[in-house]
């Protein structure tokens, strides 16, 4: 037994020596390995980036170069990513900047019942609703029944009370901004309902245009590195445009100031003509409902505080019509993966019409106001699925809309690259 055990032991050590020798060998012949990563040395000094509550989020979205548009017509389209804010959209810097404002007035104190009033067709409402329960107020939505109903939908998810009314001209009582006006009104006045109203006023409060002044303005120029030819925006209130142009035209004398304009406004014969509507009316009289159009968010029929702020330096104007904001947006899904909304997408086809007539080498910046996804039960149920190919050029784009002539361009798809 013994003997036995020493045979045993033996040739466990004997296996064991010729496995050693082959797996040194192994390991020394020429196979190849896996590179490990280089191990970055930590810095120096490490920085935190805390943002204190949602409020901070706000503002400095990135700048992107649309790729389809800039290579179709020569010159560097970008767009101002405000889809991105927490929030959803641009109106974030105009909803805070509004109610920043009146804390500074004593018109709003937290945690009080105190209560913010606001006439819009949705953007505003869902920032200002956002807002509100993040600095301890409450928001009264009144806006317009023929909107998207995702709009509304999310607004009472947030906690806003939204009332409904019927499209109607502002000389009305019962239209959605003098609405907005009156319930604040009533709140502040009753002595049973705790609190005050505060009616937010983005249409003529200047806080909204000073939002861009101090914020997208200055975001833009630095991002840019202070090089642009051209800022294209619509206007709904108007702050956006006038707020970016008073900061940048001092800078950048030469830069072009475009409006994008949908059907029905009247902001497009304001700048091009001085006039908000044909000759044999009167401004503000006009009692008839606009003209029907499916873009949400831009456009109006009567003159704004905000956007009078910034007229003087509003350069020209381009109207751009319901299908070609449609087929606009199809094209950047297609191409690009980018999903916005009716008012970005007239703005990217005002972009690419200030391109054709600038001139191959200039550089526009135009802002993507918001997502796809607010606009699924209107806009994008007209609009359509996007197919699974590339189908689509620029050329379809822009001669989308029949009752208007397209470009007076060359769309040669071999030479300028605007399709296949």
């Amino acid at each position: 037994m013994e003997k036995y055990s020493q045979t045993t032991i033996l040739l466990g050590g004997i296996a064991i020596g010729a496995g050693a020798i082959l797996a040194v060998d192994w390991l020394s012949s020429d196979r190849p390995t896996e590179a490990l990563p280089e191990r970055k040395s930590p810095p120096s000094k490490v920085k935190e980036d805390i943002r204190n509550g949602l409020e901070e989020c706000i503002g400095n979205t990135p700048l992107i170069r649309i790729k389809c548009l800039s290579e179709a017509t020569g010159c560097e389209i970008l767009g101002k990513a405000e889809f991105l804010e927490p929030g959803g959209s641009v109106k974030d810097r105009v909803a805070m900047k509004l109610i920043e404002t009146a804390e500074a007035e004593g018109l709003l104190t937290p945690y009080t019942g105190d209560k913010v009033y606001e006439g819009t067709v949705g953007s505003t409402g869902v920032s200002l609703a956002i807002l509100c329960r993040a600095r301890g107020y409450l928001a009264h939505i009144c806006m317009p029944n023929d909107q998207s109903t995702e709009k509304s939908d999310l607004l009472t998810k947030l906690g806003a009370e939204v009332e409904h009314v019927p499209p109607a001209p502002i000389v009305d009582r019962a239209q959605f901004v003098n609405k907005a006006r009156a319930r604040s009104e009533e709140h502040t006045n009753s002595p049973s309902i705790p609190g005050r109203g505060f009616f937010a006023d983005q249409f003529e409060n200047e806080a909204n245009w000073k939002a861009h002044y101090e914020g997208t303005g200055p975001e833009i120029f630095e991002q840019c590195g202070g090089k642009l030819d051209c800022f294209v925006a619509g206007a709904g209130t108007g702050g956006t445009i006038s707020g970016v142009a008073k900061y940048l035209k001092p800078l950048l004398p030469k830069i072009k100031i475009v409006l994008a304009d949908p059907p029905g406004s009247g902001l497009y014969n304001r700048v091009r003509f001085g006039v908000m509507f044909d000759v044999r009316e009167r401004e503000g009289t006009r009692r008839r409902q606009q003209v029907d159009t499916i873009v949400e968010g831009i456009g109006i029929n009567r003159v704004t505080a905000n956007f009078e702020a910034g007229r003087s330096h509003i350069d020209d104007a381009i109207r751009v019509g319901d299908e070609e904001a449609m087929a606009m947006a199809r094209f950047l899904v297609e191409r690009e993966g980018l999903f916005v909304g009716s008012s970005s997408a007239v703005n990217c086809v005002a972009a690419v019409r200030t391109a054709t007539q600038m001139g191959p080498g200039h550089r526009i910046v135009t802002i993507l106001c918001d997502s796809g996804t607010r606009h699924l039960s209107k806009f994008w149920a007209k609009a359509g699925n996007v197919g699974g190919g590339w189908e689509m050029t620029l050329e379809d784009v822009l001669s989308a809309e029949k009752t208007k002539p397209s470009l007076p361009i060359s769309l040669s798809r071999a030479s300028s690259g605007w399709g296949p």
